[in-house]
């Protein structure tokens, strides 16, 4: 069967390590207007071709210079594109599979070196401390510098229980770090949740696979039931989440949005323009919600925060986001490879395009280490004071300042998570707006 033409469309922003990827497959029609061939360039290139093959040093066969040829063309147009052989293709459709060891980080190519975009929750990579950000500059003592993406992932994946030492080099530190990090295989729970506080729920999304909307829909149900049936507000944790599949993140969205568009794309080709609107339902009828990003959160988190924060639905809180805002598209080809290729952009139902930008926050707040400061002595208060007046009303037994509950050793640590607990504080605060205007 001639595959030409058959596209597997995915948001995925780099090369998943022991990640599995749901994709969408759909069928666009071959471009009408093509161009003549430019033979004069065809000519330098054969030219080339046979110099390099009569004077190289050492002799090369004509499969790998052509290979390589693919394979800088290709790199030349963006970070994303990539020309898979048929061993590199049938590996990552093992990938999507999960039966492979893997770290569980989500990495890009970064001036010739392997730059984490983000650690996935509950795998080696995030267990052994890596973070959005660092570059990984050797493999077991190999310079990365040469090698390509693809090279650098397969030498990254191997057996489940196999150890890789990986060379980091990391913002505000002096010298390198070095990781030892035990593969395995990558099971991902995409989507996990609790109340931190009565009436208020925590949910975090840690990818977009297929099934993560129906996924938190139950999740919700079950936080809404222990809010004796309705949410007085809800933190969306997107930090870290690299993005995964386009219809995952248009699901999520449309649990939150009654109406309107919740993102489009736009590419060369007539088919790859696209919209996609929201069905008439709110999951939290109008709850307040914060969503928190950082610079971890790319592609299909961009996708849900963009379109949530430009309908008014959501509060956006941390730092500035990845800024993926293209789509890339597998096709397979006749002998058994492939090529991804960026086929289009996304953009927000205002029209903005986030490639390169990122989803601005509305609240700019740094991840920053939470501390309670430590009371040498208890402050004199007027209850202290010898004579006091007593309120009629009664003593009361406390200030009414109060630590936040501990949580789940799974769930998120409020209590030292600066920038969840200021999302926590701004549901309140929007809470209490209401409140005062409905009266």
């Amino acid at each position: 069967m001639n595959m030409v033409g058959r596209y597997v469309l995915i948001l995925c922003l780099g090369v998943f390590l022991g990640l599995g990827i749901t994709m969408e497959r759909t069928v666009f029609a071959e471009r009408a207007d093509q161009q003549p061939l430019p033979l004069a360039e065809l000519r330098t290139f054969t030219e080339i071709f046979g110099k390099v093959k009569s004077d190289y040093v050492e002799s090369v066969g004509d499969k790998k210079l052509l290979e390589d040829a693919i394979h800088g063309m290709l790199a030349g147009l963006d970070p994303h594109s990539a020309y898979l052989n048929p061993e590199s293709f049938k590996e990552m459709r093992i990938g999507t599979e999960g039966k492979f060891g893997g770290l569980g980080i989500e990495v890009t190519m970064e001036n010739g070196f392997i730059k984490v975009v983000a650690p996935i929750d509950d795998t080696p990579a995030e267990k052994a401390g890596l973070k959005s950000g660092d570059v990984i500059t050797r493999l077991d003592g190999t310079p990365v510098k040469g090698m390509s993406l693809n090279d650098a992932v397969k030498h990254m994946r191997g057996k489940p229980d196999t150890d890789i030492r990986l060379t980091v080099i990391r913002e505000g530190e002096s010298k390198p770090l070095e990781f030892v990090i035990t593969r395995a295989v990558i099971k991902i729970t995409s989507v996990k949740g609790q109340m931190i506080e009565p009436g208020y729920a925590y949910v975090r999304l840690s990818q977009f696979q297929a099934g993560t909307a129906d996924s938190l829909r139950r999740k919700l149900s079950k936080l809404k039931e222990e809010a004796s049936g309705e949410l007085k507000g809800l933190i969306l944790d997107l930090r870290n989440n690299p993005g995964g599949v386009l219809n995952g993140a248009i699901a999520v969205s449309d649990m939150f949005i009654s109406n309107g568009l919740i993102v489009s794309t736009r590419g060369r080709l007539e088919d790859s323009t696209v919209e996609y609107t929201a069905t008439p339902n709110d999951y939290l009828k109008n709850s307040p919600m914060v969503v928190l990003v950082n610079g971890g959160s790319a592609s299909a988190s961009e996708i849900v925060a963009g379109a949530l924060q430009d309908h008014g639905r959501a509060i956006i809180l941390g730092t500035k986001t990845f800024g993926k805002g293209s789509v890339q598209t597998i096709l397979p080809i006749d002998n058994g490879a492939a090529l991804k290729i960026t086929t289009a952009r996304y953009y927000t139902p205002s029209g903005r395009s986030i490639q390169e930008t990122g989803i601005i926050p509305d609240v700019v707040t740094e991840d920053l280490e939470f501390k309670k400061k430590e009371v040498v002595a208890d402050r004199l208060r007027e209850a202290n004071l010898q004579g006091h007046l007593v309120n009629e009303n009664g003593s009361g037994g406390d200030d009414g300042v109060k630590d936040l509950p501990k949580t789940a050793a799974s769930g998120p640590q409020i209590n030292s998570d600066f920038q969840l607990r200021e999302a926590l504080n701004l549901l309140k605060g929007v809470n209490i707006v209401r409140n005062h205007a409905s009266n």
